[in-house]
């Protein structure tokens, strides 16, 4: 009788014993668990995550040039300190399909920006590239940095919640033949400043301008043009305050064939207007496209790394 009675006790220890390991692992563990499953219930199978294969996710862009060009040079874009990586990660992800939200990129600038095709060409080739990508260009006939510094072109701006600003101004500024480099350099630190207090967190891209001539006219005379002088040292201006600012730099004017060949390249390549400022489309077209290389190069850089 008495083995009988010390039955159930038996049971109700070892009920305790095989119940333990769940209760103590609710007290002590420091996040939430899965509570322990029912016996003979099978667990639902996870699926496996998706392999990470960055090096695979870079993108093949090539861009040729007239054959009349020479001495041109690296189309790259400066980055030292991998500004661009936050809008390369979410360009990622949304060309993985890991993300649906639309990378915004803004482009502001002169006349070469206001003509659309230019810029137009970039944000075309990065959509059908990527997907979801918003590319906005705004531009002003006869525009320099100043012309954006008014409260209301700030606002526009910010308005528009870039994650990436590209910034295209300098032939104006190279046309006046009073051009100083201290005016100049100042102008774009003043259009910067507002645009940070406003958008305190987007990296900010210069381009160089790609090269223009200014024109002569002596009485009785026919107009004869030569190449503007200033516009190299404008480049250089633009250079020198990306650089001391931590800011990213696209050199077009390095790309064409700098000071040597740039507007050379594009007279002998039949692609400016008759005005030697301004661009044929096909002109435009290139420069969109090799904005778009340079921004492919350093993204397969970042996917590779």
């Amino acid at each position: 009788m008495r083995k009988n009675n010390l039955l159930p006790v038996f049971i109700l220890i070892l009920a305790g014993i095989l119940t333990a390991p769940c209760f103590l692992l609710k007290i002590t563990a420091q996040d939430r668990i899965p509570a322990c499953p029912p016996l003979g219930k099978t667990l639902k199978k996870i699926k496996p995550l998706r392999e990470m294969t960055w090096a695979n996710d870079t993108i093949s862009a090539q861009v040729f040039f007239p054959t009349v060009f020479r001495e041109t040079g690296r189309n790259e874009i400066i980055d030292s300190i991998a500004l661009l990586a936050p809008v390369f990660e979410h360009i990622r992800q949304v060309h993985a399909g890991l993300s649906e939200d639309t990378v915004r990129i803004v482009h502001i600038g002169d006349s070469h920006v206001r003509g659309h095709i230019y810029p137009q060409t970039t944000g075309a080739r990065l959509t059908e590239t990527f997907g979801a990508v918003s590319y906005i260009d705004k531009g002003v006939n006869g525009a320099t940095c100043l012309t954006f510094t008014h409260p209301d072109r700030i606002a526009e701006i910010a308005a528009l919640k870039p994650e990436l600003l590209i910034l295209s101004f300098g032939t104006n500024e190279s046309h006046n033949r009073r051009y100083s480099i201290n005016v100049h350099y100042n102008q774009m630190d003043e259009l910067v400043k507002l645009l940070r207090d406003s958008l305190p967190n987007v990296p900010i891209l210069f381009t160089t301008p790609p090269g223009s001539y200014e024109s002569f006219r002596q009485r009785r005379r026919r107009r004869t043009y030569a190449i503007n002088p200033r516009t190299a040292t404008a480049a250089e201006t633009i250079r020198r305050y990306a650089k001391n600012n931590r800011l990213l730099v696209w050199d077009m004017y390095d790309v064409v064939g700098g000071k040597r060949r740039a507007c050379t390249n594009w007279t002998e390549a039949k692609l400016m207007r008759p005005d030697h400022v301004h661009y044929l489309p096909e002109g435009y077209i290139l420069q969109g496209n090799l904005l778009y290389q340079a921004i492919i190069k350093a993204y397969n850089d970042y996917v590779s790394h």
